[in-house]
């Protein structure tokens, strides 16, 4: 079984046609898989779309206060009853045949994670506009110094896990801002996991509703760093 989590939050514009590709694409790539869409709260039809989609295999988790893309991505993963548990965007960003690629890539290295990567390939940040670019890549490379991270790209939202990772991992994460990735990742670093990298690319861009203000959540996020490190120490101390 494999698990596609979509976390999402006021979609309604594009959710129809991300439906409507998945579906058609899942159905031919896997035999045995569900897609949950993990709803964040949303205020507009997000949730009815979903739930009157009336196709096989997709279903629709979610909570009615908004938190934050990282609530959404952890109730997802929490809710996915997959062998590998894989989450990306509602817009479908980095496309759909990166998808089995992944699963295939997954199985064949036995790996318990895998992170994509825009810094592997020389196309991974091809269509960005040069400030998103520079933007993207400091803030990695601070986070590298700040945080201790040693894969080449923290925050790309395209990563997968073992069945067994995802609960182990996300049942001891609290984060819902962006920094959630580095949350997931640091414990999986210390819980001894095995981490492997994919290249990915950005397909669909959506730049002109992003949701992620750069300079503001930037800094929210190294401050995020910091108090997650003291979280992770914590919580393992513990067990």
């Amino acid at each position: 079984m494999f698990s596609l989590i979509i976390p999402m939050y006021n979609e309604e514009k594009i959710l129809p046609e991300t439906i409507k590709t998945l579906h058609e694409y899942m159905s031919k790539a896997f035999d045995e898989y569900e897609v949950i869409f993990s709803d964040d709260g949303s205020k507009d039809r997000s949730r009815e779309i979903v739930e009157n989609c009336g196709l096989p295999n997709i279903r629709l988790v979610g909570y009615e206060k908004n938190k934050g893309k990282g609530g959404a991505v952890r109730n997802g993963m929490l809710a996915a009853k997959g062998d590998v548990c894989l989450f990306t965007d509602c817009d479908l960003a980095y496309g759909t045949d990166i998808i089995r690629t992944l699963y295939d890539k997954f199985n064949s290295e036995k790996c318990d994670v895998m992170i994509g990567s825009r810094n592997i390939s020389k196309d991974g940040y091809e269509g960005y506009t040069f400030l998103r670019r520079i933007v993207s890549k400091t803030y990695i490379k601070v986070l590298c110094l700040v945080g201790g991270f040693k894969l080449s790209d923290s925050q790309c939202g395209f990563k997968a896990f073992s069945g067994k990772a995802a609960h182990d991992i996300f049942s001891k994460c609290e984060t819902n801002s962006f920094a959630f990735d580095f949350e997931a990742i640091m414990f999986a670093t210390r819980l001894g996991y095995k981490i492997s990298e994919i290249p990915v690319k950005i397909i669909n861009h959506r730049e002109s509703e992003s949701k992620v203000n750069m300079l503001s959540d930037s800094i929210k996020m190294l401050r995020d760093v910091m108090r997650i490190k003291k979280h992770v120490k914590k919580t393992l101390a513990k067990a």
